[in-house]
């Protein structure tokens, strides 16, 4: 008997957290705008292009053990 409640109102509550997430959020309730670099495709684009230029200064690739607070640098290859 009460599972029908609980789940209606659970079900409830996430379809009036919807509706204000999209009032709020998509229709501006409160005003504003959308900034221009979320809204631009060529901005995204050239963003990153930039990033995957960017040069990796990162070390080898390491195995973490949490358990032990021990970390083992990964060979890829078994020779060296």
């Amino acid at each position: 008997m009460a599972t029908k409640y609980i789940i209606g109102s659970v079900a409830a509550s996430f379809l009036f957290a919807y509706a204000c997430e999209v009032y709020v959020a998509d229709k501006k309730l409160f005003g504003g705008s959308t900034p221009k670099t979320v809204v631009d495709e060529e901005w995204w684009k050239e963003t990153d292009k930039k990033f995957q230029a960017w040069p990796r200064t990162a070390g080898p690739p390491v195995v973490m053990n949490p358990i032990r607070r021990q970390n083992f640098i990964v060979k890829s290859n078994p020779d060296n």
